[in-house]
């Protein structure tokens, strides 16, 4: 097969965002060791490549005092990989941390320094208080003005910290990760639950005010996230920012504890081997927590300390941008055929919702402003599926800082740029998400951009002189006399077609 490039050459491919230099997180905990590799160090975070080795160092930690021989060993031939992985990527600079089981062993000296030896990187051990301030980055990187508790379950220790306004307060750490507490109970996550309970009754982090919200980090309560979807029939099989009443998790909690194990509990083949006997460990966690707080809901972050630990890094002008924009940014550079003509689609949007007086929230007019820029990355796929494809790319894609009901929203804005109105072939459970009144609104938006695109074939320049104008009950489009061979059937059909959503009686397109 002919290549484009040597083996001498970077490898870097065209579909990467030019000049990105890749940064990782090797992040050593007590149930696993993960290697992320992201594509660059930005505010909005794109793994290139994610793989953990369960490698249970905190076993029997808590009664020996040291990392186990055969433990340390496993993990040591997986940092190997990981560290070939980041030479071959060309990683910039590799960050790697270690947490509860490592800060609590005998031996973690020479553990640190043989991986310090593997990874040519310094090891930095974090304190329970660190291992909860950039846990709480990491839901503020994701889940931008979350205010509230943040939990993050690990095989040693759970971390609390609480958020207000974007800054985290100091942070307290318990012997309470999961590896520990099956170890500490004999097995039972009964008498697991009775053990939360009462270091609990320690902390002050879980008493707020009411009405507070609880994030939950860490891979085993992701399992449990994973389980609920299920067992709900729930559409969107992603974890990130999934929000549940807490009072339904902690039924599911009951249950699952109360079984002792998820032999033949529904949905458990969608949780990992390596996870499926920590999950009831972690539901008693879990389920005391929500407890104890009085919490009205729980919202899951699949972003936890690696990503909290970059963003903390970053300066605070970056800190304060959007992720959710800066990814939609980033898809329309790689994936429209022409990233500028989203200015131009955001530009014809103001100027209908000014002509029209429809009012918009700040909320709305960012997912309008997202939908610009996402409106054009379907265009290399089949026309037939082009609409379904786009839709799995913005509702199942990586894109951070918005809810569910938001994917929902700017799936659908998607699913009428393609489909039309019908917009079949959509999975329309996943579209339920939205809100009604947000529905109708990405219809809205929707089918203005199917009145765009057959004017300016996707490319700049053309829709600034587009215009829009009201005249009592009608909406008018207003062409330049130099197009007025746009004034055709087909866009004729579109427009009445929107105007149709408006509230407006009448449309006409006309020259002047």
């Amino acid at each position: 097969m002919n290549q484009f490039w040597g083996v001498d050459a970077d490898p870097t491919a065209q579909g990467r965002i030019k000049g990105a230099k890749p940064v990782a997180v090797l992040d050593i905990g007590s149930n696993s060791v993960r290697l992320v590799v992201y594509e660059r160090h930005a505010r909005s975070l794109t793994p290139l490549y994610n793989e953990k080795s369960s490698c249970a160092l905190g076993r029997g930690i808590a009664k020996s005092g040291r990392l186990a021989d055969a433990n340390i060993a496993q993990a040591l031939e997986a940092i190997k990989r990981f560290a070939l992985v980041t030479r071959m990527m060309r990683v910039g600079k590799v960050y790697v941390l270690a947490t509860s089981a490592v800060r609590d062993a005998g031996n973690r000296a020479e553990f640190v320094a043989a991986v310090e030896a593997i990874m040519d990187s310094p090891v930095q051990v974090l304190t329970g208080e660190q291992e909860a301030h950039f846990a709480a980055l990491g839901v503020v990187a994701g889940i931008p003005g979350f205010n509230g508790i943040v939990g993050d379950l690990g095989g040693g220790s759970l971390e609390l910290s609480r958020i207000v306004d974007g800054a985290d307060t100091e942070g307290q750490s318990f012997e309470l990760g999961v590896i520990r507490l099956q170890d500490d109970s004999e097995g039972s996550p009964a008498k697991a639950a009775a053990l939360v309970h009462d270091q609990l009754k320690k902390s002050g982090q879980t008493k707020h005010q009411p009405g507070a919200s609880f994030a939950a980090i860490g891979g085993t309560w992701r399992s449990l996230a994973k389980l609920h979807q299920v067992s709900r029939g729930y559409p969107l099989q992603m974890v990130q920012h999934y929000i549940v009443p807490a009072q339904d998790m902690i039924g599911l909690c009951a249950e699952i504890v109360q079984s002792g194990s998820l032999k033949h509990y529904p949905g458990a083949e969608h949780v990992s081997s390596s996870r499926r006997e920590l999950v009831p460990f972690g539901a008693a966690v879990i389920g005391e927590v929500l407890k104890a707080g009085g919490f009205d809901e729980v919202v899951f972050s699949a972003l936890g300390v690696r990503e909290g630990y970059l963003f903390g890094m970053l300066d605070s002008q970056e800190q304060a941008l959007d992720p959710l924009i800066q990814g939609a940014e980033e898809l329309s550079v790689l994936r429209s055929r022409s990233p500028s003509h989203a200015n131009d689609l955001i530009e014809f949007t103001d100027q209908f919702f000014r002509v029209s007086g429809l009012a918009e929230t700040d909320g709305e007019k960012r997912l309008r402003l997202v939908s610009c820029l996402l409106a054009d990355i379907g265009w290399r796929a089949h026309p037939d599926y082009r609409g379904s494809q786009s839709v799995d790319a913005v509702a199942y894609g990586g894109l951070t800082g918005v809810d569910h009901p938001g994917r929902a929203f700017l799936a659908t804005v998607i699913a009428v740029r393609y489909n039309g109105l019908k917009i079949k072939g959509i999975s329309q459970p996943l579209l339920g998400l939205a809100s009604p009144e947000g529905t109708a609104r990405a219809r809205l938006i929707g089918a203005l951009f199917r009145v765009a695109y057959p004017i300016t074939a996707a490319m700049p320049g053309i829709l600034q002189r587009i215009g829009l104008a009201a005249d009592g009950n009608e909406l008018q489009l207003v062409l330049p006399r130099d197009l007025a061979f746009l004034d055709a059937e087909h866009l004729r059909n579109r427009f009445e077609q929107f105007v149709g959503l408006t509230g407006f009686k009448t449309s006409r397109v006309r020259v002047q």
